[in-house]
């Protein structure tokens, strides 16, 4: 099981290019020759970046949708817009593709933040934004998301 750790600040070039923090490199080191899939968020303005064994356990669950449903088509459609497949290259170097460093807004600065078995690459204004918008009402959305269903807290020890 894949679980990534910490947020951390870096910085994109012209091209796109982010040099990968040494502390998420080594945790992403035993995936490398897999590869990884970048892909626009559900949810945000911010891009997620799959290990290639991640997403290829959702694309198997997907593939089980019945694609003559329209919304299951039309779901998929939306899901894997943009994905392209990326590596990591021998300087620890990740290449965001053009079209989707406008999707997530990115300039200059960006935060790679972890999300258990992937990472979401944000422009570090959009991500320290959504940290305030979502900050108010942590609390209450811990509450309804850990504290009661399976997997809370007392199942934690």
């Amino acid at each position: 099981m894949i679980n990534f750790i910490g947020s951390y600040d870096c910085k994109a070039d012209a091209k796109g290019r982010i040099m990968l923090p040494v502390a998420l490199k080594n945790q992403m080191s035993p995936l490398l020759k897999n590869g990884f899939v970048i892909k626009r968020a559900v949810f945000r303005d911010c891009l997620e970046l799959y290990p290639m064994e991640v997403y290829n356990a959702m694309m198997e669950k997907m593939n089980r949708k019945n694609r003559f449903l329209k919304k299951n088509s039309d779901f998929i459609r939306r899901f894997t817009a943009g994905v392209k497949v990326v590596e990591i290259d021998s300087t620890g170097r990740l290449l965001i593709p053009k079209n989707l460093i406008a999707v997530a807004g990115i300039k200059k600065e960006v935060v790679l933040s972890s999300a258990i078995d992937m990472v979401e690459i944000w422009d570090k204004t959009g991500y320290e934004s959504v940290l305030d918008e979502t900050a108010v009402d942590f609390e209450a959305l811990t509450e309804e998301v850990m504290g009661t269903e399976e997997g809370g807290p007392e199942d934690v020890s």
